[in-house]
């Protein structure tokens, strides 16, 4: 099996905290990579639980190492301090190309290869590159990465290229973090996550503008599929809207524009949240509603 490659250096990046079987499986499914990460590192976010687990996956992949961050707000999670994080891990041990991918995803076996081909093949141009992410259902039983293929649904709010095609797009806003490449060089131009950003949402949009800015494009890459496993989750995400609303808020200071519209309707329609004309804000109601 091929490790590694002649001319990069790849170090796989994940974030995590808690989700431990999720982890298993991804660390589990390296093992079966046509082109093996050099380096994993596995970035823990107040889980001290993490190293026992990478040891015990120790045999099943490449070289794994964990670092951990400590969240310096209790109840948000410090998601882009951790990309960062491993990031910095990463480029310290010789990587020259990045490869993030969120702890629900378990990569399919092209995956790192797909990412090396694609930036292999447009070393001028400068690029985020994406592959696509297929969910699976809450019932689903296969995860063996050897036989994930038969269940490939790509999402269909982003585009899946065929798997030898590389399709570049200026639409910044679909960049999505859960599975994305970027040469080292241009992390370090483009300067990393905003670390203002505290818990869930809006952190990996504002990454993307900031590699607008600095003339960067998306490359979806076919191919380079990962496969996110199921845990519960609301829509919208009210169990989120303080992080979701607070982060909001530092978006549109940045960038004059609101991030995550979506979410936001979605928490006025349910009364949660209001468009203040007066303040040019959102805010709290006093309604509250259950998760139910």
């Amino acid at each position: 099996m091929t490790t590694g490659s002649e001319e990069e250096t790849v170090a796989v990046i994940t974030i995590v905290s808690g989700r431990h079987l999720h982890l298993r499986r991804q660390l589990e499914a390296f093992e079966h990579s046509t082109v093996r990460p050099d380096v994993h590192i596995v970035v823990a976010m107040d889980d001290a639980d993490i190293d026992g687990i990478v040891a015990d996956s120790a045999d099943a992949g490449p070289p794994t190492r964990v670092v951990h961050v400590i969240d310096e707000a209790p109840g948000t999670l410090p998601l882009a301090d951790a990309r960062n994080t491993g990031a910095r891990a990463a480029i310290d041990a010789g990587a020259t190309l990045l490869v993030f991918l969120d702890v629900d995803c378990i990569p399919g076996p092209d995956l790192v290869q797909r990412y090396l081909r694609s930036c292999a093949a447009t070393p001028e141009l400068r690029l985020l590159y994406c592959g696509p992410v297929t969910y699976l259902p809450p019932e689903h039983e296969v995860f063996d990465p050897r036989e994930l293929h038969h269940f490939l649904d790509p999402h269909s709010a982003r585009p899946a290229p065929g798997p030898c095609q590389t399709q570049l797009s200026s639409e910044m806003t679909l960049f999505w973090s859960l599975s994305f490449a970027v040469c080292s060089t241009d992390w370090l131009e483009i300067g990393g996550f905003h670390t203002g950003y505290r818990g869930y949402g809006g952190e990996d949009t504002d990454f993307a503008m900031c590699a607008a800015r600095n003339g960067f494009r998306i490359a979806w890459v076919g191919g380079a599929h990962a496969y996110h496993q199921h845990h519960p989750v609301s829509d919208p995400p009210v169990e989120h809207l303080e992080d979701i609303l607070r982060n909001a808020r530092l978006f549109h200071r940045r960038w004059d524009r609101w991030p995550m519209e979506g979410w936001l309707n979605a928490f006025a329609r349910q009364d949660l949240i209001c468009y203040d004309e007066a303040v040019a804000d959102w805010r709290r109601t006093t309604v509250e509603r259950s998760n139910g």
